[in-house]
Order: structure tokens, then C-alpha cells, then sequence
């Protein structure tokens, strides 16, 4: 049924104005429900959905690839003559130069090129492009301490990464720098944990040119890991190795990456080869190395069948390696080249003197420093009495004119996996831990908390080493990555007065464990007659007569160390 509702006007009322009024609700049409209609209605469903007005769009990611680089160079020895003049004949060779000097335009030419020259030379002269502006300033301006409260701690900035090229990373477990430019970095990979190594593990040890991270510059393949690789000091091409199966191996760069020299199996060290040491000698072929075994052994790396001399760590000094300590780390200072020490897995500090004539006397005396294995040893470069031992959680700095205990103790929370001296600052010497941090102490300023510490990875950090200019710091990892840092000048330079301050420091602390050393055994002197004399007295009066000596000890001591110290404040108070 359908519904309309029609509306008529006349001729004369179109297009006229259009008049709209009020009027009253008019119903105009009511339709009842029908039942049976009712039924056939369908209700729809209805769903709801949601549209975007705005484009679908999607993120892709896309990582380039690495450009390898690598440094290629071309030996130009001859070349430029024509196919007619044989350069390796001198007569041809000097017949077509003196015919060609007599050419005319030959000598046009020269007088050409030459002003071209010349203009090229002039403009360069005319500024130089290497100056330094404003150096004399800087150098004038006084340098403050370092470690001042009131100053930002010095900063350090990250160069470059190294990573090991292998997928099964390794543990970084030896860094040498190049002795005469400093731009190449050898690294020794390994696993050093007991039974790490797995039967596919790659052996192989690199040398990196610092300024190209991407790829190795030569690779050193050994037949056993590396725990340790040095630079020969007197000739860049030659590096020493020690391997993990007790061999020495030397490599020569100039002829590939197969070792020249391998020392004979049953002649080498029994256990892994944990340091090596270059010597200073007149042929600069000498080295020797230690080893868990026991053992430090004596090489000439021209000729690798058997050790030159051998030295078992012997307590007892009687040469029983089975009671010898285990050999962990060495120092030898070229201006003592009779003296060396060995660091033990015991913590036991070794110092021996190679020139003596029994091997009972080659072992001087033992300095009993750690609770562990002594990760590093190295004597301060500019005062070789005073040397620097880390192990477990501590850093101590020694004496050797006293036995018993250090001059200066630094404790960390975090195990302490090796350090160094800088080679530039007496005052300065930097850590790594195992949480990944590079600490850098300043012992003039700061005694209790580092100068400088740097988050360097998250991984525990194995080895270290300083460039010699003292700038560049190399770090390497647990999982195979080395990081160059480079640190401020604050660091890296000599400070005003700073080796007498150091002079100074290490003196005062001497006599200061050398009065408490000579302390502790009037103590134990006394206790000792004291018991004696409990044990055969049987009257009272003697022990009052003893006690009141004792505090006469006691307050000649107090006097004594306090006359150590009042010249103290008159030599500071002259110099200043």
C-alpha cells in the first residue's frame, strides 16, 4: 500500500516567495499492527567494525653492508722507459737520457712544469696547514690536580671496537702494542677456563690496524691458542707467543701467518704459558717465559729446541716441582737486568735474581701479597723499586726494601682481572674488572676511589694494556671484544712536581711500614720472653718491673715515629 501526500498551487503562485507558519499537530494517517505481518519480520544482525581514514603503512629495517678495507701498496723500483731500452742495462740507459737531455723540447717542458711548480709550492708555504694556534696558552696555563672534588672527573672517549671475526667468541687473554709507531695492536684469543675449549674452537690470533675496526690486518695462526703475544721492542716484525699446550712460538710478519719458530714439545713448558717477557740483550733474541708448571725457562728464539737456562719455583729452593709455585705473570725492568719476579697462582710475589750461581740463590725472597692468583705485576717505569701486584679484590703497591706487607692497598667490590702503570705519569695506573669497568687511580690526589671509571662493556674485562705515549688504552673482553679508549691530557701528561710528590709518597710510606714491621716484632719479642719467663719465674715482682717496660717501649716507639714525621712539613714548607 502505498502513501503520498500532494501539494497543488496555482499558475500565478509559482516562483513566488515561499511562506512558512505555525499551525497545530494534524494526524494524518494511523496504522494498526497487523499480527500476521509481525511474523514475517527478519531481524538483521548487525556487526560492528572499525575503519582507519588514514593509509596502512609498515616499518622495514635494512642494515647495510660493512665495506671491507684493506691497504695495498705498490714497490715502484723501474719503469717510464720506452720498449726499446732495457732498464736493468746502464749504457742503454744512459745513451736515452743523454739524447733526450739535448732535445729541445725537452728542456720547453721542464721550464713549463717547473713554473707550475713552483706556483704549487708558493701557495702551499703561504699558510701552513699544520699549526697549532693558541699551544702556548695552554702549555702556560697552570694544571690543576685531576682528582679535585671541585672539578668533572677527566674525560675519556672510545676510538674504536675490535671484535673476533670468529661466531664461538674468546676471551682476549693478551694485548701488545706496536713498539715504534703504536698503530697496529696484536691481540692473543683464547679460552683460558679449564676444559673450555671445544673440539671446533678456531685457534687463530690477530693484529689490528687500530684506525680499520672492519677486518684484521695479518692473521697468526697457531697450533695451539695463545694465552699471551708480544712485540719484539728491538725488531716490530718479530712477535713471542706462549700457547696453551706449554709451547713458545714466534711469528715473523714478513713471512705470513704460519709460526717461524716452535720449541720442541718435550722441551717447553708442561702447562699452559701464561707470560712472556722480551730481555734486553745485544742480538734482542732473548726472552723467557712461566708457566703453571713451575718453571721459568729461558729462550733464544733463533733457536727453539731446548731452553738456554731454567729456574724451578721452588719454595724450598731444593728444584721439587711438585711442591713449586704455579707461575702466572713476570716483570723484568731493563734498568735491573739481573733482578725479575714472577707472580704465582698462590699469590706469592717471587723475586730472583738471574746472575746467581745456584739455582738455591737465584730465589731471593717472596713477598706473600694476595689470596689469589696474581693477574699482574709491574714495576712503577719511573721508580723500578716500588712495584704494582692485582689480584682477587685488591690493588697493592710494594716496596722491596719490606717483605711482610704493602705501602698502599686499594680494595674494589669487584674481582680485579689486570693493571698497569702509565708509561708517562708516575702517579697513574688504571684496573679492569670483572663487572666491565676500566678504573683510572691518581694514588697523589686519591687513594680511596679511582680518578676515572668507565662503564667499557658489559662483559667482564681480561686484559689491558697503554699505548707508550700514554693516550691510547686497550681493553679487551671475556666474550672477545677490544676497545680503544682514549683518554684527556689530565691523564696523559705530566703533572707540575709530580715525580718528587711521588718521590716524596713513597718514601713516607715506606718508613711508615718499615716502623710498623720493626713495631710488630718488639711485640712479639715481648710476648715471646714474656712467655718464657711465666715459665721459669715463679716470683711476683719481676712481672710488674716487665710491665712497666713495656710502656717504656711503647712510648719510645710513639717518639720515634713522630720524629719521622716533623721534617715532613719543613721540607714542604722550604720548597713552597
Amino acid at each position: 500500500m502505498e502513501q503520498g501526500q500532494e501539494y497543488t498551487k496555482t499558475g500565478d503562485e509559482v516562483g513566488g516567495e515561499t511562506n512558512f507558519s505555525d499551525r497545530p499537530a494534524e494526524l494524518m494517517l494511523d496504522l494498526p499492527s497487523d499480527p500476521d505481518v509481525a511474523q514475517q519480520l527478519t531481524i538483521l544482525t548487525y556487526q560492528d567494525q572499525g575503519v582507519q581514514s588514514a593509509p596502512n603503512l609498515s616499518e622495514h629495517e635494512v642494515n647495510t653492508e660493512r665495506i671491507k678495507l684493506e691497504s695495498c701498496g705498490v714497490n715502484h723500483v723501474e719503469g717510464g722507459w720506452p720498449k726499446e731500452v732495457n732498464p736493468n742495462d746502464p749504457e742503454q740507459k744512459s745513451r736515452y737520457l743523454k739524447k733526450t737531455e739535448r732535445d729541445d723540447n725537452y728542456l720547453a717542458t721542464v721550464l713549463q712544469l717547473s713554473r707550475v711548480m713552483e706556483h704549487c709550492i708558493r701557495q702551499t708555504n703561504t699558510m701552513d696547514i699544520y699549526q697549532e694556534y693558541f699551544l702556548d696558552e695552554v702549555e702556560d696555563r697552570p694544571k690543576a690536580p685531576i682528582a679535585d672534588d671541585s672539578q668533572e672527573p677527566p674525560p675519556a672517549k672510545t676510538l674504536n671496537m675490535f671484535r673476533d671475526p670468529n661466531q664461538l667468541k674468546r676471551t682476549v687473554t693478551g694485548l701488545s702494542w706496536h713498539p715504534d709507531n703504536g698503530r697496529t695492536l696484536a691481540a692473543a684469543f683464547s679460552c683460558p677456563e679449564y676444559q673450555g675449549m671445544s673440539a671446533d674452537q678456531n685457534m687463530d690470533s690477530y693484529i689490528w690496524d687500530i684506525e680499520n675496526p672492519h677486518c684484521p690486518e695479518v692473521t697468526l695462526s697457531p697450533n695451539s691458542p695463545l694465552l699471551c703475544l708480544e712485540y719484539n721492542p728491538k725488531d716490530c716484525h718479530i712477535l713471542l707467543g706462549g700457547s696453551y699446550n706449554g709451547q713458545i712460538v714466534v711469528w715473523d710478519t714478513r713471512k705470513g701467518c704460519r709460526p717461524v719458530e716452535v720449541s720442541a714439545m718435550d722441551q717447553s713448558h708442561q702447562d699452559p704459558v701464561y707470560k712472556t717477557v722480551w730481555l734486553q740483550s745485544k742480538t734482542g733474541t732473548d726472552a723467557f717465559s712461566t708457566s703453571t708448571d713451575g718453571q721459568v725457562l729461558w729462550w733464544d728464539v733463533r733457536k727453539l729446541t731446548e731452553p738456554t737456562e731454567s729456574l724451578v719455583l721452588d719454595p724450598g729452593r731444593e728444584g721439587n716441582r711438585d711442591r713449586a709455585y704455579a707461575g702466572v705473570s713476570l716483570e723484568f725492568e731493563g734498568t735491573m737486568p739481573t733482578k725479575f719476579m714472577v707472580g704465582t697462582e698462590e699469590g706469592v710475589v717471587v723475586s730472583c735474581n738471574r746472575k746467581a750461581k745456584t739455582p738455591a740463590e737465584k730465589i731471593v725472597c717472596n713477598y706473600t701479597s694476595h689470596t689469589g692468583p696474581i693477574h699482574a705485576l709491574q714495576r712503577n717505569p719511573f721508580f723500578p723499586k716500588n712495584f704494582l701486584t692485582v689480584g682477587d679484590w685488591t690493588a697493592r703497591i710494594w716496596s722491596e726494601d719490606i717483605r711482610d706487607s704493602s705501602i698502599m692497598c686499594i680494595r674494589q667490590m669487584s674481582s680485579l682481572m689486570d693493571a698497569c702503570w702509565s708509561p708517562v705519569r708516575p702517579a697513574v695506573f688504571f684496573t679492569v674488572k670483572t663487572n666491565g669497568v676500566l678504573d683510572v687511580w691518581d694514588v697523589l690526589f686519591k687513594q680511596s676511589v679511582p680518578t676515572l671509571s668507565l662503564q667499557v662493556c658489559d662483559d667482564a674485562l681480561h686484559s689491558l694494556r697503554v699505548q707508550e705515549g700514554g693516550r691510547l688504552v686497550a681493553c679487551g673482553s671475556e666474550l672477545g671484544d677490544i676497545t680503544l679508549m682514549e683518554v684527556s691530557s689530565e691523564v696523559s701528561e705530566m703533572q707540575r712536581n709530580e715525580k718528587s710528590l711521588m718521590s716524596e709518597l713513597f718514601e713516607r710510606e715506606t718508613r711508615r711500614e718499615k716502623f710498623h714491621e720493626s713495631r710488630r716484632r718488639e711485640v712479639q719479642l715481648k710476648e715471646r720472653s714474656r712467655s718464657e719467663q711465666s715459665r721459669h719465674d715463679e716470683g711476683g715482682g719481676e712481672p710488674e718491673e716487665e710491665e712497666e717496660s713495656a710502656d717504656e717501649l711503647i712510648a719510645r716507639a710513639e717518639e720515634l715515629f713522630f720524629k719521622t714525621l716533623e721534617p715532613e712539613p719543613e721540607k714542604k714548607g722550604k720548597k713552597s
